[in-house]
This record gives structure tokens, sequence and C-alpha cells, in this order.
């Protein structure tokens, strides 16, 4: 599998967006986390910034809906230049209808779930899906511990598609990328140890090395 490293602009200098996003270049994909409030406790930028930012910006963006209606919202992200939409399976949308409204207007599908969401929630879908997120905190603010007892579902979704994209989001650095690689992930949600380090995209270099010495073992 393919390493991918999706640096968050969560952890980024809001007020220099367009310079921040110069300083990953190298990076595969820009994580773009949207919360409503409602969902999870904590609001951060939504669809105007997504479309000003993807006019100054070639990388992919792999958009994490953290609301509570995606389905209700994709048409409008995928029209301001989300790449990826990733939903919450805990979300009160239609799973499948909002997959299928995804792959209508061409973009990748992706369902997230959260540290105490079984793995057997996403199995039906999985077919149908670029991504699996398997988040590595609870999600709504950045900066918390990655949790080691979630790697296991990354093994079993890992165990039922050797293909599949699977992504971890929460407390991902230097060294805890070699765990989540080791159980299966390869592709990386990055905040402060990319956008914290005096040199992003230096950072992004090491993560991807440290990812990828420790998926071929």
């Amino acid at each position: 599998m393919d390493i991918k490293i999706s640096p968050s602009i969560l952890s980024s200098d809001y007020a220099n967006l367009e310079s921040e996003l110069n300083r990953i270049s190298n990076a595969d994909l820009v994580h773009i986390d949207v919360m409503d409030g409602h969902f999870v406790p904590n609001i951060t930028i939504g669809i105007p910034v997504i479309k000003a930012i993807k006019r100054v910006c070639d990388i992919p963006f792999d958009v994490h809906l953290m609301i509570s209606n995606p389905y209700d919202y994709v048409d409008a992200f995928a029209k301001a230049g989300a790449d990826i939409i990733c939903f919450h399976i805990e979300s009160e949308s239609n799973v499948e209808a909002t997959i299928d409204r995804i792959l209508f207007l061409g973009k990748k599908p992706a369902i997230a779930i959260k540290p105490d969401t079984p793995v057997d929630a996403v199995l039906p879908y999985v077919s149908k899906l670029a991504m699996v997120l398997v988040m590595t905190v609870e999600p709504g603010f950045g900066g918390q511990s990655f949790m080691e007892r979630v790697l296991p579902k990354i093994e079993a979704i890992r165990n039922i598609s050797s293909d599949i994209d699977i992504e971890v989001d929460g407390g991902v650095d230097y060294s805890t990328v070699q765990l989540a690689a080791k159980a299966g992930a390869n592709v990386f949600v990055a905040g402060s140890a990319v956008f914290g380090s005096d040199c992003p995209s230096d950072a992004i270099e090491v993560l991807k090395n440290n990812a990828r010495n420790h998926s071929e073992e």
C-alpha cells in the first residue's frame, strides 16, 4: 500500500493558510476537519474556507465531516473542492445513501469510526469505500494522545481488505505512526507533528519513512 501523509490544517496558522499550505507542498493530502458544534463540541472551518484555499492548493483535499447530518452537505463540500469526503458512521444520516451520493458526485467516499465504535459497524460498506478512517482519539479537538487500544481495529479492517486505504487520525507523531503502520494503516493525519515543526516538509518525509519502514515488517 502507498504510504500517504495528510497534514491537518487544524494545527496550522489560520491567519496565513496559503503560506501554510505552501509549507506542505510534498504532502499527499490535506486533511480538513469540519466540526459543527453539535456532533462534536467544537466548531471549525466550513465551505467558504475550503472553496477559498482550493484556489491556491493543488493537493487533494481529505475532508473529514464531524457533523450531524453529512448527507445534507456533501453536494456543497464536493462543489467547494473536497476530493475525499469522509463522514462518521455515528452521524444521523443514512450511511448507504450518503456513500452513494458522494460516488454520484464523482468524489471518493470514506467512513470514520470513533474509538469505541466496533469495526463491525463499517464492514457492510467496505466494498463501496475508498477509505476507512479509524479515530485514535475522541473527535472534536486536536492535541490528544494516541490511543493504542484502537490498533486491533486497524488490523481487523486490513485483514478484510488488502487494498482499501486505512487512515488514522489523532496523536500521530514520529513514534505512533510506526505503531499504526505496523497494524495496517497507510494514511496518516498529522497536525502538530507537521505544523509544529520548524520545517513541515521535512517532518512529512520523516513520518512517511517511519511509516514505510514499519509497514514492511
